[in-house]
């Protein structure tokens, strides 16, 4: 199977414009279009409609924004044919009249950011997998670049950081749930006390699937186990947890070369919600 061609979705930046006075949020977009379709219609009525407030929140949107501006917004004027109209203040036509040329330069603004936010797809996923939380010392952002059906699990393949490939083994129902399909953004969790050591050059089959080679970057040492982690090719990292004894017997320092060894079964994959 060949990775899909599917380009990652357009994301653009978006933002809304909100008036704040003496610290205190004075409006948005909405509370600004209710006043413009007062001025426009006449009629609170008709604009509080117009907008999608009800006759009562549009008149607790007007009083706050009077209340915070220090005079009122809005004036009603009874009698006449039709019984009466709404009208803007001098106060308020200034304030529509000033937030639409606000607007205008928020929205150019925007699009200047826009054209400058090559590859905000990418971050986007970046910071949303930095922002996880997780109790799983690995944490690996990649591509599926295989896919192979089975019985009852199926195999995932995630091209990671550096060309490095991780495997998983995944339930039909969880590939489905998750969507994993070619080409697809995912994540390989794994646990550091699923890794497996090895150093040297053995002449040995493994069943692990997965058999990252690096070199030792560094060691925390303590009283019963020992972090250890790996740098590996590209300039990815993994670390195991590995018992003191086991650190020693194996004379593992810095710069030694060694593998980490884990199944299939071990590394959980993920996809961003």
């Amino acid at each position: 199977m060949s990775p899909s061609t599917t380009e990652d979705p357009q994301l653009q930046l978006a933002a809304e414009l909100r008036l704040r006075l003496q610290g205190q949020d004075l409006g948005g977009s909405r509370q600004l279009a209710l006043l413009a379709q007062i001025a426009a219609l006449g009629s609170l009525t008709q604009a509080a409609k117009a907008v999608g407030y009800s006759y009562k929140g549009a008149w607790n949107a007007i009083e706050l924004m009077s209340n915070l501006a220090g005079e009122p917004l809005l004036e009603r004027l009874a009698g006449g044919k039709g019984g009466g109209f709404s009208r803007l203040t001098p106060r308020g036509e200034a304030l529509v009249a000033n937030y639409a040329l606000i607007q205008q330069e928020h929205a150019r603004f925007i699009a200047r950011l826009n054209t400058q936010a090559q590859g905000l797809h990418a971050d986007y996923a970046l910071m949303g997998s930095i922002a996880m939380k997780t109790s799983a010392r690995n944490q690996f952002a990649g591509t599926v670049s295989e896919m192979r059906p089975g019985a009852v699990n199926d195999e995932i393949t995630l091209s990671i950081i550096g060309g490095q490939q991780i495997v998983a083994s995944v339930t039909r129902e969880s590939r489905l749930e998750l969507g994993l399909t070619l080409g697809a953004k995912a994540f390989a969790l794994v646990k550091a006390s699923s890794i497996i050591l090895m150093t040297g050059e053995q002449d040995v089959k493994l069943s692990a699937r997965n058999q990252l080679k690096g070199q030792v970057l560094r060691l925390q040492p303590g009283a019963v186990n020992c972090e250890v982690v790996l740098e590996l090719a590209g300039g990815g990292t993994v670390a195991a947890i590995v018992t003191q004894t086991s650190a020693d017997s194996l004379g593992l320092c810095p710069g030694m070369a060694a593998t980490a060894l884990f199944k299939a079964s071990s590394v959980i994959i993920g996809v961003a919600a």
